[in-house]
């Protein structure tokens, strides 16, 4: 027995260090992906550095298009994303009864819309504190020395560093007032930036910007001048008479593109269809036809109470069954999707165990 077991064992180890050989063989002729790392990190402070596309709570995008999650930003806070497609029911469910009952603060088991209106409030409030803690972490980034100010020189040698550039040539080609070599698309970016950087920039303009002013250049729906700017950049771009205001063919006119099946078709439909409701029921307050600057600025303030309210009515409307102008358990979770971002089944059979 013994003297069969001799043989096998050493072709055993044997075939156990050739494995071990021919994997690293392996590692050493595959070259390490250094570069996929460093663009990741790269693309990482990219964004960070860059103003977000996409403002939680507010109801369009820097672009103007419609927030399509704005609903469930406004409903689940900070906490938005957590309600997964794919985590288990019942537990789901239970954490969308629980919202249910702090968003219930009579304990009637219904949620009148002075109700829903103070918690959309204390959500878009949750937002805001999320993006003041993160700027605090970006306003260190390209504020290495610590003074509590940065000059639009020291973002752009940061900026730019994130694109790809050396931090340190950037810097003396902008000490020494030599011309930057950046291509076509970085060029009209950093112009674009820079225009922002001014508006950020309150008086006495000294193109230092605070960690507030950062705040506002990142996050223009935290200032009202900002916010302003903002509006106008959207109405710049939507306008295209050139009379600084929007007509309905204007806002809902579509981006330049070839419809190429049906799908495409029907996604440029319901993108028309819902920028029509939007403009006729929301935006346009006087119901003219024009929306002007100040009622565009007055349906993107994330903190206009009024706006909250019809928000709140809103979101009732689409689950109120019953047409009591209150949101019920099973209501809420009927129509789960719409509030959360994932259906949750079952809803009818499991509501009073949840609650």
């Amino acid at each position: 027995m013994a003297s069969r077991c001799a043989p096998l064992c050493g072709l055993a180890a044997h075939c156990f260090w050739l494995l071990v050989f021919i994997l690293l063989m392996e590692v050493s002729a595959r070259p390490a992906n250094h570069s996929s790392t460093r663009e990741r990190i790269a693309n990482r402070e990219e964004k960070e550095l860059l103003p977000p596309d996409h403002l939680n709570g507010v109801k369009l995008e820097m672009d103007g298009h419609l927030n399509k999650g704005f609903h469930q930003e406004v409903f689940l806070g900070k906490d938005v994303g957590g309600f997964d497609e794919d985590a288990e029911p019942r537990r789901s469910r239970r954490k969308l009864m629980v919202i249910f009952s702090r968003v219930d603060v009579n304990t009637d088991r219904r949620i009148s819309a002075k109700e829903m209106q103070r918690w959309i409030m204390e959500k878009t409030a949750e937002h805001f504190q999320e993006a003041v803690k993160e700027n605090k972490m970006h306003f260190r980034a390209v504020d290495p020395d610590g003074d509590g100010h940065v000059s639009w020189d020291e973002y752009k040698v940061k900026f730019l560093a994130s694109k790809g550039h050396n931090e340190k040539e950037v810097a003396d080609a902008i000490r020494n007032h030599e011309e930057l070599k950046v291509d076509e698309e970085t060029q009209e970016v950093l112009e674009n930036l820079k225009d922002r950087w001014y508006q950020a920039d309150n008086p006495p303009a000294d193109l230092l910007l605070t960690e507030d002013e950062f705040l506002s250049f990142l996050h223009p729906e935290h200032s009202r001048g900002m916010l302003k700017f903002m509006v106008k950049e959207i109405v710049r771009d939507l306008d295209q008479d050139g009379d600084k205001q929007l007509s309905l063919p204007e806002f809902i006119s579509l981006p330049v593109g070839t419809v190429e099946n049906q799908q495409g078709q029907d996604m440029d439909d319901s993108w028309v269809r819902d920028r029509k409701k939007e403009f006729e029921e929301l935006i346009d307050s006087n119901h003219d036809g024009i929306v002007t600057m100040e009622e565009l600025e007055s349906y993107m303030d994330p903190m206009n109470e009024y706006n909250a309210l019809n928000e709140a009515k809103q979101m009732i409307a689409v689950a109120d069954e019953n047409q009591n102008h209150h949101l019920e358990p099973e209501e809420i979770l009927k129509y789960s999707e719409f509030f959360t971002g994932s259906k949750l089944m079952d809803y009818a059979r499991n509501v009073h165990e949840e609650f």
